[in-house]
């Protein structure tokens, strides 16, 4: 009932910058929070950048001053803008959204949802 789609993934050179989008879709009636995480190879997968329904932030230590989240509460979208890239940024970012949607006739307050994953890669 809830659909994430998302863009921007891709290659670039070590200090070089992308923007993820996220897209949520589907009969959401409030978004709690959205944010993203993300896994490389070999690795847990780990938090990034979350942003709740008041724009509290919450940016891991180890893109602090370079990635930037951010959100359009109209469009029910999330960005993450990630400049000065690293190739330890090298990962699989996934987007997530808690929200509040109806399935049938019940409104379920509370949500976690998943994005597909995008693949991003900084060669060194």
């Amino acid at each position: 009932q809830v659909q994430l789609v998302e863009s921007g993934g891709g290659l670039v050179q070590a200090g070089g910058s992308l923007r993820l989008s996220c897209a949520a879709s589907g009969r959401i009636f409030r978004i709690n929070a959205m944010g993203w995480y993300r896994q490389a190879p070999g690795k847990p997968r780990e938090m990034v950048a979350t942003i709740t329904s008041d724009d509290n932030t919450n940016v891991a230590d180890s893109v602090k001053g370079r990635f930037t989240i951010s959100r359009d509460n109209t469009k029910r979208e999330v960005f993450l803008q990630m400049n000065s890239l690293k190739p330890e940024d090298t990962a699989v970012y996934s987007c997530y959204v808690n929200a509040g949607y109806y399935s049938g006739v019940n409104a379920i307050a509370s949500s976690l949802h998943w994005g597909q994953g995008t693949q991003v890669t900084v060669p060194s």
